[in-house]
């Protein structure tokens, strides 16, 4: 079988994407001819070569715009990889219908070690490593090309608070939140609360969810931080500044005047 056979029966089983590895060991081709014909299929702009060893095709219905939708490569990437991931932040938001600021910039939580970003035609992904991996609040999703793995929605709200200062800043991503908040549920909260490592994240988490008067019991989240000490964060986290004094139950230090971007 010549490579465009195999990248031809893959369109057919709505799969977009290849490892070099497994188009080898699936085509009857010398190395150097396969590395000849899938240089020309790049040059015709039918495959494009995403990153070292691993290929995306472009099908007609993607060809204008040269690029696919991420959710139809990423679980096939990150198995090549043999790495853990899940779509998280403003990526993870979309699928719940918080698309506000979004752009063709997507996100990727992963495990260490870490990932250089992708840049490539259309193409923008930054990878964001974990500092421990989810037990918990992974959620399998399905795409015309198979599964792959998202943040659930209150993760994606932690995610986002916790990694404010890369990702810009509270008052880009408050309407998302408020979004987010309204796909939260009690099992989805309760789980979070079981492994989720950064306490200073909650507080803030629940701050906001209280600022946007989420329909979610708060009193999980305020029974939690009882359970241990906690201390009062600034909202927004700033080199050289420490938390003030506070007048509210989740101890947060409203350095900053929330306000939506849009």
């Amino acid at each position: 079988m010549r490579a465009r056979e195999y990248i031809k029966h893959l369109l057919s089983i709505e799969s977009y994407s290849f490892s070099l590895a497994e188009i080898s060991n699936q085509t009857d081709t010398t190395d150097t001819s396969l590395k000849f014909e899938l240089a020309r299929l790049v040059e015709k702009r039918e495959i494009i070569n995403f990153r070292k060893g691993f290929y995306l095709i472009i099908p007609p219905r993607y060809s204008k715009q040269g690029f696919l939708p991420i959710q139809l490569y990423i679980q096939k990437l990150f198995q090549s990889l043999n790495r853990n991931y899940y779509l998280g932040f403003y990526s993870a938001a979309r699928f719940y219908g918080a698309s506000h600021q979004q752009t063709h910039r997507e996100y990727v939580m992963i495990e260490k070690p870490k990932l250089n970003e992708i840049k490539k035609n259309d193409f923008d992904i930054e990878f964001i490593t974990a500092s421990q991996w989810p037990v918990k609040n992974i959620i399998e999703k399905k795409s015309d090309a198979g599964y792959f793995y998202i943040s659930s929605p209150v993760l994606t709200a932690a995610d986002l608070i916790h990694h404010q200062t890369k990702l810009g800043g509270i008052n880009r991503m408050l309407a998302i939140l408020e979004e987010l908040s309204e796909e939260i549920t009690n099992e989805d909260l309760n789980d979070l609360l079981t492994w989720y490592p950064h306490r200073s994240t909650i507080q803030r988490l629940a701050f906001i969810l209280d600022e946007l008067q989420a329909d979610i019991d708060l009193s999980v989240i305020f029974n939690y931080l009882k359970s241990a000490p906690y201390f009062p964060v600034l909202l927004s986290p700033k080199k050289n500044q420490k938390a003030g004094s506070v007048d509210n139950r989740w101890k947060v230090d409203v350095n900053i005047k929330l306000e939506s971007d849009l």
